[in-house]
């Protein structure tokens, strides 16, 4: 029933549709000859109509033939509704027919037709082009992965010099009248041949009546490399000038007139040693010659040479070998001239291994001119591996003769006075314990336990009572006993920054004296050097010293309770900066002692206090 409802319908529905079509196309055709049509396409949505009774009696046959002509009818519809009747067609201008075309199709524009309809097509006929390929096996053996292959040698690249400055001069003033004034020169680049010299002048003067020290030095060098042997020496002069300026100042002299002093040393050097040659079991030696002319301002002389060298010899892992030296001296001042002079010699055996190090031998001393002595010393050393690489246990063993010397005690205090008594001191057995190496990268370290044992130890105390505002020498007779501990560690994080220090912690027990006059039992001292960039560079250091005593009594001090003069521990802190303006030039500024903490090194003699200076520096 429902079936036979639905082809009905359907029936009803086409038969109209193609009648409407077929219809409209005869009044088209019978309008044309006689008038001008103008048509318009309506387009309405499709509207349902009630089906006919004829409708249904029509064949399919007649429905195929009414939809074909239809189509025809639409298709010409659709053509001439796109143009206007002419003049030509409608002369009489008559009044034009509209007719309405019903569409009862539904439309449903897509946004994608309307996006094709904008794009053109590629008409042209591409093909991409293919190279032929071509095939060819590989003549040689494929190389295993798992091993590792061993690097060629790579030829190292020119070096390109650098532009060589060979010499270099700075000057400069400060504060305390202070003057500085520096040269070196040199013959430049030469592996076989240096010859060059310097000129150096510092001078300086304090807040205190002639507290004026100045200094000044010229030496000349040179070396020589030949294939076998190096040829090397030096001449050079030293000149320093200084007052007696030290005084009591609770005890002021009126007619206080200090005196001057100058120390004018000539010195000269030479060296011949075979150079080095990667060959088995060789045999080097060396021998050296130097000397000096010293005098001061009381007339006192001091002629000095030694002649010194050694022959080793390499037998495997032995070492065998032979140090000897001469050491010839006079000394002489108003009350006396002397010879003094010392012959040595030190014989050795080395061992060394992968993870120790031996030395054993012994050292024979024999004094000769004003005393007449002969020892035998011990002579060995030993080095252990206890952290491979890293941390290494040392130990030492050795003795010598100590020879008085003018020059030397001179340099470590310059307020001597006449006649100084001269006595060769004896180190009969220094012994050292303690470790080295390195605790990490850039940071090294040493710290060693010692104990000496010191005949005739000398010590500078006051001659004021005979001399004025002089120091003398006097010895502490019998053996002294010297322990103590000695640290050192440096830490170099790069090439731009050293940080280092040094600590020194001693006990003394004296022989005879009652204390270690004007020694120190505890030193400080510290120092960095830091490259900001290529333009600036910062140095600094600090010394920390502690309290001694100087035998000079004090008031209200008694045979049975002596009062000894003591004095105070000091802090020294200096500084400076360099300023690089370009390769040539450069600026510099220099600061000591910073804190102005009125540091006194020997009685009545304070040091310099706060100074200042600066100046400039010129390579070329």
């Amino acid at each position: 029933m429902r079936s036979g409802y639905k082809i009905t319908l359907l029936t009803l529905l086409t038969v109209f549709f193609f009648a409407s079509a077929n219809a409209q196309t005869k009044k088209k055709t019978e309008k044309k000859t006689t008038k001008t049509t103008t048509k318009k396409t309506v387009v309405k949505q499709p509207v349902k109509r009630a089906a006919t009774p004829k409708a249904s009696t029509k064949t399919a046959a007649q429905q195929k033939a009414n939809a074909k002509n239809l189509g025809d009818a639409a298709s010409k519809i659709s053509a001439d509704t796109t143009k206007k009747a002419s003049n030509t067609d409608n002369p009489n201008n008559e009044a034009s027919l509209a007719e309405e075309i019903v569409v009862t199709t539904s439309y449903k524009p897509v946004l994608a037709e309307a996006v094709k309809i904008r794009r053109n097509p590629d008409l042209e006929d591409k093909q991409p082009y293919k190279a032929p390929l071509a095939y060819a096996p590989i003549d040689r053996k494929l190389s295993q992965d798992n091993n590792i292959r061993q690097l060629d040698a790579m030829k190292r690249p020119a070096e390109q010099d650098s532009m060589l400055l060979n010499n270099y001069v700075k000057a400069g003033l400060g504060s305390m009248k202070t003057s500085i004034a520096e040269g070196y020169f040199s013959n430049g680049r030469d592996e076989a041949l240096q010859v060059g010299g310097f000129v150096k002048h510092f001078a300086q003067s304090g807040s205190i009546e002639k507290q004026s020290d100045a200094r000044q030095e010229v030496g000349v060098f040179g070396k020589s490399v030949t294939e076998d042997i190096t040829l090397s020496g030096r001449l050079n002069y030293k000149r320093h000038a200084t007052y007696f300026y030290g005084f009591d100042d609770n005890n002021p002299r009126p007619d206080f007139d200090p005196q001057k002093q100058t120390f004018n040393t000539f010195g000269g050097e030479g060296e011949i040693s075979k150079n080095f040659k990667d060959e088995e079991n060789p045999l080097t030696y060396a021998a050296k010659i130097k000397g000096y002319v010293f005098s001061n301002a009381f007339n006192a002389r001091e002629n000095n040479i030694v002649l010194s060298g050694f022959l080793n010899k390499t037998v495997k892992q032995f070492y065998a070998g032979l140090a000897a030296s001469i050491d010839v001296g006079t000394q002489k001042d108003s009350l006396y001239s002397n010879n003094n002079s010392i012959l040595r010699a030190n014989p050795y055996i080395k061992f060394q291994g992968d993870n120790y190090k031996i030395e054993a031998g012994v050292n024979l001393a024999k004094e000769f001119g004003f005393s007449s002595r002969f020892y035998i010393f011990p002579a060995a050393k030993l080095e252990v591996q206890v952290v491979p690489k890293y941390v290494r246990l040392f130990a030492e063993a050795k003795g010598d003769v100590n020879k008085a010397s003018l020059l030397d005690y001179t340099n470590i205090n310059p307020f001597l006075g006449q006649n100084i008594n001269l006595v060769n001191s004896v180190d009969k057995l220094d012994i050292t314990l303690g470790l080295k190496g390195t605790l990490a990268p850039g940071l090294a370290f040493k710290a060693a336990i010692f104990r000496n044992s010191i005949k005739n130890l000398p010590l500078f105390v006051n001659n004021f009572a005979a001399e004025g505002n002089k120091f003398q020498v006097i010895y502490d007779n019998g053996d002294a006993r010297v322990s103590g501990f000695n640290g050192e560690l440096d830490y170099k994080a790069s090439d731009d920054f050293n940080l280092y220090g040094r600590i020194e912690v001693k006990d003394y027990k004296m022989a005879s004296e009652a204390q270690p006059w004007n020694l120190p039992k505890f030193v400080l001292t510290a120092g960095t050097t830091i490259h900001i960039n290529d333009k600036v560079d910062i140095n600094g250091s600090l010394m920390f010293r502690g309290s001694t005593q100087d035998p000079l009594q004090l008031t209200g001090s008694t045979a049975t309770n002596p009062l000894y003069t003591q004095i105070p521990s000091f802090t020294d802190l200096s500084g400076g900066a360099t300023y690089k303006v370009n390769k040539q030039l450069s600026v510099f500024v220099q600061a000591n002692n910073i804190l102005n903490a009125g540091n006194k090194t020997w009685v009545y003699y304070p040091a310099y206090g706060f100074n200042i200076f600066g100046g400039v520096g010129y390579a070329f």
